[in-house]
């Protein structure tokens, strides 16, 4: 059984993107492998620093939305980053083994401050792949659950454990495991625009949304651009309400790939077709998430359940690392 790491962020409610992305591979994760499914409100600083009130609204319905999609508090340790304050701790120490140039090249650094309206040039935000690194390390995990789009991150964090395992081998044992991807099946799910579906776009769907804006959003989605009449052919290639058949409709797939090419059917009663088969599958995902949020108590209890496992391994994780280090405590707090 490998141990698993991974995390969102509490920035806004979560979209269709996270459902088939992330939230189905935990689904899959926590029943063959030990979890770990972390709250990152310490990275969400990087873009909501001077408003954490915002974040902070975002924790419990985030959770709530795990839990609507199958994550079950009984299989994995769901958990608050900053209520494990080891994570900032190894993210000090990792930053010290971390040259400026790693952070530098990151694929999404220079992306992100071109297509965020915020002001997000911090120390924080450059350096938060190291952070990322150290919420992965510090629970030793062997696997992460990404995209492809993701990739670059992980091999950063694999730059820095093995940099810092090179200045503190103890013989032949190292600290840190090295984590390997655990990809989705659906690496990139696309927004409303025809870009990656993501909430700084704008162009999300929105998983707790009722069924008449999930309806008014599919119905206005961008789809072939080449294809400007009803009885010009498409090519479903380029149109990304096709991508959604994989999930929602795949035995329909293959006839609206022909019926596409060959104008047999139009965008608007294809994306009618696949609405028919969409909405009901999300309707349990928002019943459920409702008799959630109708129970005050229960999110805040699994969180303060699952810090005190999170932080019980953490603990020893950073014990290790010390020791490796040579680095004593004196303290008996």
């Amino acid at each position: 059984m490998a141990r698993v790491l991974s995390g969102m962020q509490p920035t806004g409610r979560l979209h269709i993107g996270h459902y088939l992305g992330v939230l189905n591979n935990y689904n899959h994760l926590q029943n063959e492998h030990e979890c770990f499914f972390m709250v990152a409100n310490l990275h969400s600083l990087t873009a909501f620093y001077s408003d954490y009130s915002q974040i902070q609204s975002f924790i419990e319905p985030l959770v709530s939305d795990w839990l609507a999609a199958g994550i079950d508090p009984e299989k994995a340790v769901i958990f608050l980053q900053s209520d494990v304050p080891e994570h900032s701790e190894l993210s000090t120490i990792l930053s010290m083994y971390t040259p400026v140039s790693w952070l530098t090249r990151n694929p999404t650094y220079k992306e992100k401050q071109e297509n965020i309206d915020k002001d997000i040039d911090s120390h924080g935000f450059l350096g938060y792949p190291v952070l990322q690194a150290a919420d992965i390390l510090l629970y030793q995990a062997s696997l992460v659950p990404i995209g492809e789009d993701q990739l670059p991150h992980l091999e950063l964090t694999r730059e820095i454990a093995r940099r810092f395992n090179h200045y503190n081998r103890k013989g032949e044992q190292d600290v840190f495991k090295i984590p390997d991807a655990a990809l989705s099946n659906f690496p990139k799910v696309l927004g409303t625009d025809g870009r990656k579906m993501s909430k700084s776009y704008a162009n999300t769907l929105i998983l707790s949304e009722p069924e008449e804006e999930i309806t008014k959003k599919m119905r206005q989605m961008k789809t072939d651009t080449a294809r400007v009449r009803r009885d010009d052919p498409g090519n479903p290639e380029n149109c990304p309400v096709f991508t959604y058949y994989d999930f929602f409709a795949p035995e329909l797939k293959s006839n609206v790939d022909k019926e596409c090419r060959t104008a047999a059917i139009g965008c608007k009663d294809c994306k009618a077709q696949l609405l028919e088969k969409m909405q009901p599958r999300l309707e349990p995902f928002r019943e459920k998430r409702a008799e959630t949020l109708a129970k005050p108590d229960l999110i805040p209890e699994i969180l303060n359940h699952g810090a005190k496992a999170a932080r019980e391994t953490a603990k020893n994780t950073m014990a290790q690392v010390k020791e490796f280090m040579g680095m004593k405590t004196y303290s008996s707090l």
